[in-house]
């Protein structure tokens, strides 16, 4: 198997992608969390299911982030 050449900056481009991907989601996910919380006055129980399904939402989108760039597409 051949392994293609990439820039580096390509490279540090895919961690900030990375990044972005599981940050992004998880920080939306606690902050809608909390604001159903505070609407249903129901204090940890939004919060922890936001954050889990922010975390999930961002583990699928850079799973597929990363086999895009190493499918070679």
């Amino acid at each position: 198997m051949r392994q293609k050449k990439r820039h580096p900056l390509y490279a540090m481009g895919l961690k900030a992608a990375i990044l972005s991907h599981l940050v992004g989601p998880t920080i939306i996910g606690v902050f809608v969390g909390r604001w159903v919380d505070s609407y249903f006055k129901s204090e940890p129980l939004f919060l922890i299911v936001g954050l889990l399904l922010g975390l999930g939402i961002g583990i699928y989108a850079m799973y597929h982030l990363v086999q895009h760039y190493f499918s070679g597409d």
